[in-house]
């Protein structure tokens, strides 16, 4: 099993209209063949503690079966479009893959 984690940091000056669309966008990943489990989330309300950075917007989590699985999902039209139509929203993205 992996573990696909992708935290998103949007751009300051989007409007809510492209804020929606971005999450859309991401929510369509969910239809790829090889997603086991899809979640998609913003920063919880947790108490604020010093090793919480809660100053992303969007975090996504994907399972994925095995490696073969991982990289079906990254060649996956599906995947490549969010890329393509999304890329000009984020100005920051960190990916955290586990087994």
């Amino acid at each position: 099993m992996i573990v696909h984690t992708v935290i998103f940091w949007l751009k300051e000056d989007l409007c809510n209209r492209d804020k929606e669309k971005f999450k859309q966008e991401v929510e369509k990943l969910a239809k790829i063949a090889s997603v086991e489990n899809f979640y998609l989330g913003t920063p919880s309300a947790t108490p604020k503690r010093p090793v919480v950075d809660d100053t992303y917007d969007f975090a996504l989590t994907v399972a994925l079966k095995d490696m073969a699985a991982h990289d079906h999902y990254q060649a996956d039209p599906i995947h490549l479009d969010f890329i393509e139509q999304c890329k000009e929203y984020w100005q920051k993205v960190l990916i955290y893959d586990a087994d």
